[in-house]
């Protein structure tokens, strides 16, 4: 039963023995109810991946109270498997966010008190790194303290399983059941901490971890066959934007033979409150200011980017006139997927039966490309979890071997060994690649011009619409309907083919006149497909009032593409607004 907001809000106040902090914090609030109100008035919702929220006292806020309630429900699923999947651990990592250290002594103190064993990092982490190390201790989950590129003011905890990818729909709501189930987040018993580690149940882990992840890296490392000069000729400007991955990626380069490197210095070092950035995204332009003010001094070659929990990489290139270029998720993507199936086949490697994984709102560039390789491309629901879903269930069929996935928001993964987006690996073979073109005396940007030339020009884009007010997600819900049932037949002259129905689950061949079961997973999500190629994707956001609009449309030119691509938006947008006005 839900609580009232105000009862919640006594209740922390009589609370004897609440955090001085937290008190402060909540006293503060006393002058301004409505703030106040948001504290209490829910607990936070766990979604598919975990928690996340803004820092502060209340329980729809990230706190130390909050934070054991969630480790709580989770403790109680592990416990509930057994001895085995107690005894096997969970695996803790932390980024470089406030409170975060803190945070991850408190979940280990709550699983500790339920017996499960705890690796704990000694220091912060990059996300992908907790993720092989769930598979390389083999453990029976993982979690991770961050908010990945949320602003300085908010923190989180994903929620990972013994594959090593972040848990599926199903098993984050009976997560949020138990975590409901745990009662009152005051009362929360917790191990003590020196105890836990004297007695071996809490053991903090570092570099052993570190090393054998970058064995397996330089296991599936394309071009080992480059001169120390190929490397030495290609100058790199790199920001970890104040988090994780400056330690991590650095000794990656310098492993792999990269000497002409530029950390930006401002940004270099851990920095929970972001201050050189307003947004810590490598998908902003704005966070590569400092770093390209540094790439023109030092005639830089590629300029490389990460999100705070390392999970994410923007990428910039230099120009033939010398400024620079920054690159989508797409096209990265379609550079390192390129690179992958022409290694393999050039060293005798691609098997098969090969599979690339990618979201259905990602570039079908990736599908064109794969296709002149013989190797399939399969689409699965927006989000990385879907992606480390399929890896491990074709690793244990045999029906396929994974060789890549990626998804348009920054996010791609070339090595099983990880089953998450990894900035880290990706920045490394992606430097490769630049070597690689730059001996061939060619850029990155010179490779994506190749690719569009050889494959064709494939342009997206991403469109966000707000609906304001507390009605907000019900209008977006009620607009969702009204389109289903009144779609018009043709959009910047092109004629619908198909209509993909992640709802019902269906998808509509309007050519032959039938339907087929979709495979995925049941989501408010409507895509429609274009007679050349092209297309567009609504997908309703869970949690606000906010409605995305993917579009994609190929051309023989950029300039053809480009001219789809904005007459598109302009109907879908006009569509939009009809249906919200009726």
């Amino acid at each position: 039963m839900k609580e009232d907001w105000k009862k919640a809000y006594q209740r922390w106040r009589d609370f004897p023995n609440l955090n001085d902090h937290l008190r402060r914090d909540l006293l503060a609030l006393e002058s301004d109810e409505s703030l106040l109100m948001d504290c209490f008035y829910r607990y936070m919702e766990f979604g598919t991946g975990g928690i996340r929220g803004e820092l502060g006292p209340g329980i729809n806020r990230m706190n130390l109270y909050t934070v054991r309630k969630t480790a709580e429900g989770l403790a109680r699923y592990l416990s509930v498997q057994g001895e085995q999947t107690k005894k096997a651990g969970v695996v803790i990592a932390f980024d470089s966010r406030h409170q975060s250290a803190t945070f991850a002594c408190e979940v280990a103190k709550v699983l500790g008190n339920h017996g499960i064993r705890i690796y704990l990092f000694e220091r912060i982490m990059p996300t992908p790194i907790l993720s092989f190390a769930v598979r390389h201790l083999a453990a029976s989950a993982g979690v991770v303290i961050t908010a990945s590129h949320n602003p300085a003011n908010y923190n989180g905890i994903k929620v990972y399983d013994a594959d090593g990818a972040q848990i599926t729909p199903d098993t984050a709501s009976r997560l949020f059941t138990l975590i409901q189930e745990a009662g009152d987040e005051l009362a929360i018993q917790t191990a003590d901490e020196e105890s836990l580690l004297q007695s071996g149940m809490l053991q903090r882990i570092g570099d052993t971890i570190v090393d054998a992840y970058f064995q397996q890296v330089s296991s599936i490392r394309l071009h080992s066959e480059l001169s120390q000069a190929a490397k030495d000729a290609v100058n790199i400007v790199f920001t970890p934007l104040h988090g994780t991955t400056g330690e991590v990626i650095s000794k990656g380069l310098t492993d792999f033979g990269y000497h002409h490197v530029l950390t930006v210095p401002e940004q270099a070092l851990p920095d929970p409150d972001f201050s050189t950035v307003s947004s810590p995204n490598p998908e902003e332009p704005e966070a590569f200011h400092l770093a390209l003010q540094y790439a023109i001094q030092a005639a830089a070659d590629l300029v490389i980017g990460t999100d705070p929990d390392g999970d994410r990489l923007g990428v910039w290139v230099k120009q033939s006139g010398g400024t620079y270029l920054p690159l989508t998720g797409n096209q990265i993507g379609a550079l390192l997927l390129h690179d992958v199936l022409r290694q393999k086949r050039t060293q005798g490697s691609l098997p098969p039966n090969g599979i690339v994984l990618k979201t259905i709102v990602t570039s079908e560039l990736g599908r064109r490309i794969a296709a002149d390789f013989g190797v399939i491309t399969e689409d699965t629901l927006t989000g990385f979890k879907y992606i480390g879903e399929k890896i491990t269930a074709y690793k244990k069929s045999g029906d396929y071997v994974f060789l890549f996935g990626y998804e348009e928001s920054f996010g791609y993964l070339i090595g099983d060994f990880v089953r998450d987006k990894d900035a880290v690996q990706s920045a490394l073979l992606l430097v490769d690649l630049c070597a690689y073109h730059k001996a061939k005396n060619e850029s990155l940007g010179d490779a994506l011009q190749n690719l569009y030339e050889r494959f064709g020009y494939y342009l997206e884009d991403l469109q966000t619409k707000t609906f304001k007010g507390v009605q907000g997600i019900q209008i977006m819900k009620e607009l969702m309907s009204s389109l289903r049932r009144h779609l018009p037949s043709s959009f910047a002259g092109m004629r619908i083919i198909g209509i993909e129905d992640y709802l019902t689950g269906s998808m509509e061949d309007l050519a032959k006149g039938n339907r087929t079961p979709l495979s995925l997973p049941r989501s408010d999500v409507l895509k429609v497909l274009l007679e050349d190629g092209s297309w567009f994707c609504l997908r309703p956001s869970g949690t606000e009032p906010k409605l995305k609009l993917y579009l994609g449309t190929v051309g023989d030119s950029h300039k053809e593409a480009s001219q789809k691509l904005e007459q598109l938006k302009v109907d879908v947008k006009k569509l939009l607004e009809h249906h919200s006005e009726g």
